[in-house]
């Protein structure tokens, strides 16, 4: 799969947060991949091998 995701994405992930939601927007790219919650606003960082496991599908991509 093509990891076309890229800052301020928003991207659908295969485990909910504990707040109930799939979506998060990408806030950080790099090695590490930060995301941010659509529903609480909590920020989570993961490798960047271990977001690509973890993603299911890319929503939305930055309108350039």
């Amino acid at each position: 799969m093509k990891n076309n995701y890229e800052l301020n994405s928003i991207v659908q992930m295969k485990k909910k947060h504990p707040c109930g939601c799939d979506k998060f927007k990408v806030i950080r790219v790099g090695v590490d991949i930060k995301i941010l919650c659509t529903n609480c606003n909590r920020t989570i960082m993961l490798p960047r091998v271990e977001f690509n496991k973890k993603i299911k599908k890319v929503l939305t991509e930055e309108i350039k």
